[in-house]
């Protein structure tokens, strides 16, 4: 069978094979009617004695075609009404989904150029009885004898096969004019397709989900965007991400289509020159893009913002993050050992994205910090390295003590001896968040309080014969630091305004977590928001 194509200005061309193995094409020269049907329709089965009459009263003078769903070659049916009305092969669908069928019987009648005349679906005696009068008048010959007693006035047809679920699909990817334009990669009969995609190189150490057409046909349905658009050009490779793409790397994730504008906005983000996603991946500090969302989509998609938001357990969290991953990697060459070089790697490289509890906390949610409103939907990427560093506190009673606990968990990210570093992303459990809301603590507040704690003179931070790490005495010149520079005090972060602060985590359990942030400024990664859009 060779798929169909538009007639000229009519009705879609096609080649068959009939139950003989003879090609029939549409369309025929003459006046055809055309008859869409599957063996277990009952009312394909009542229209068949009608259509095989039409065949024998009018086959001189226009043609009857049935074309038949069901495999092997639609024999049941001949068998069952005797027919010898030519009856077409289209297992494979394509003429079905052409003609756009999604009820059968349906019946389609064209001139001689095949330009469409009359369709109908279904069974009503009525539009049956005029058009056998209509076909007898059109030909010149008698229409044929019927005994309309014997059928009922009305009877509904079955869904195609065309349409049912994942035929559509593939139908959709296969027919032309598929919006998917990537290369596609054929396997044989025998093989894997798990193996096949780790043998390749494809996945993350973890099974992927094939990214069939149909797959990714369905995952597209998330977005609005043309699956061409260029999402992102993707280092250090320089991979173009179209939407097509990033779906692809979406469904190997196994997102849902409802995840993609998300995926699609995280990448946007960690593709910003200002993110600098080459320097974060190839870094050997197993630095990886941290991914906050915020705004009314985390309750639609069933985002985790409670318990385990930063472990396992929740599809949308999971997925997400591991989409963005999957796309670093397989568009951008993110491969470790290769251009990836994190000395140690972190499991946060396979995914680490969560949602912000907004309604536990006593602040306005990062997007609002951000400059966004808070009805929007927006995701916010950070370099972070390593995994999250748990302050436990279940002592403090004021909110000046639990912010004295927190900037100390906050001071041993990178090393304690590390000061005037760049950015850290505190997430404040809900039970610290309620400490903080009681004595009316504000984000300001906490980030005051972290560097006023945090702050060491510079006689503690020099580097000496019992820790390595630190300030080197070289910095202040040969003679050293003098005595105004040793008792020079420095916070931990170069200002509060490096210090990202959300609140996520379970209602019960008063322990906070700390990422670290990768190098940040004009030469390292700095955060990046973006608004997600249908």
């Amino acid at each position: 069978m060779t798929s169909a194509t538009p007639a000229s200005g009519g009705l879609p061309a096609f080649s068959l094979a009939d139950v003989s193995g003879a090609t029939r094409r549409f369309p025929t020269g003459r006046t055809a009617l055309l008859a869409f049907v599957k063996e277990d329709c009952p009312t394909c089965n009542l229209v068949m004695p009608l259509l095989e009459a039409a065949h024998r009263a009018f086959g001189g003078a226009l043609d009857v075609l049935v074309v038949g769903q069901d495999a092997p070659g639609n024999g049941v049916l001949v068998e069952r009404f005797g027919l010898t009305v030519p009856v077409l092969d289209d297992t494979a669908l394509r003429v079905s989904f052409r003609y756009e069928v999604e009820t059968v019987p349906t019946l389609a009648l064209s001139d001689e150029g095949g330009r469409q005349l009359f369709r109908t679906e279904g069974f009503l005696k009525p539009e049956w009885q005029a058009l056998l009068a209509q076909l007898a008048e059109r030909v010149g010959v008698a229409a044929p004898a019927v005994d309309w007693s014997a059928y009922p006035e009305l009877r509904p047809g079955c869904g195609s096969r065309s349409v049912e679920p994942g035929i559509a699909e593939r139908l959709a990817a296969e027919a032309e004019g598929s919006p998917l334009r990537a290369r596609r990669i054929e396997i044989g009969d025998a093989d894997d397709p798990f193996e096949f995609m780790f043998d390749q190189g494809m996945t993350d150490g973890l099974p992927v989900v094939p990214p069939t057409p149909e797959r990714v046909l369905r995952m597209l349905a998330g977005a609005r965007r043309d699956p061409q658009d260029v999402v992102a050009v993707v280092p250090p490779n320089m991979g173009l991400a179209t939407v097509e793409k990033v779906a692809a790397n979406a469904v190997m994730a196994g997102c849902k289509p409802a995840y993609l504008p998300v995926v699609i906005a995280a990448l946007e983000a960690v593709c910003a020159d200002e993110f600098d996603i080459h320097g974060v991946m190839a870094t050997t500090w197993s630095a990886t893009p941290a991914i906050i969302v915020n705004g009314p989509i985390r309750h639609r998609l069933g985002m985790e913002m409670g318990v385990s938001a930063l472990g396992p357990g929740n599809r949308a969290n999971a997925t997400i993050g591991r989409a963005v991953k999957l796309v670093l990697r397989n568009l951008g060459g993110a491969r470790p050992g290769e251009i990836e070089r994190g000395m140690m790697g972190t499991p946060a490289k396979y995914t680490l994205c969560f949602a912000e509890w907004e309604e536990r906390s006593p602040w306005e949610p990062l997007h609002v910090e951000r400059g966004f409103r808070a009805e929007d939907d927006v995701v916010t990427v950070l370099a972070v390295g390593g995994g999250p560093h748990a302050i436990a506190d279940q002592s403090s009673r004021s909110a000046r003590a639990l912010a004295g606990s927190l900037a100390l968990g906050l001071e041993s990210t990178w090393h304690p001896k590390l000061h005037a570093q760049g950015d850290a992303l505190l997430i404040v459990s809900p039970e610290h968040a309620d400490t903080l809301r009681r004595d009316g603590w504000t984000k300001a507040d906490l980030r005051r309080r972290v560097q006023e704690i945090t702050a060491r003179s510079v006689r503690e931070l020099l580097q000496d014969e019992e820790v390595g790490e630190g300030l080197s005495p070289r910095r202040f010149g040969p003679a050293g630091p003098t005595t105004a520079d040793l008792d020079q005090r420095i916070a931990k972060f170069r200002g509060p305004e490096n210090i990202h602060i959300v609140v996520a985590g379970g209602d019960a359990g008063k322990s906070s977590a700390v990422f670290a942030g990768w190098v940040s400024g004009e030469a390292g990664s700095n955060m990046v928001s973006r608004k997600i859009e249908g």
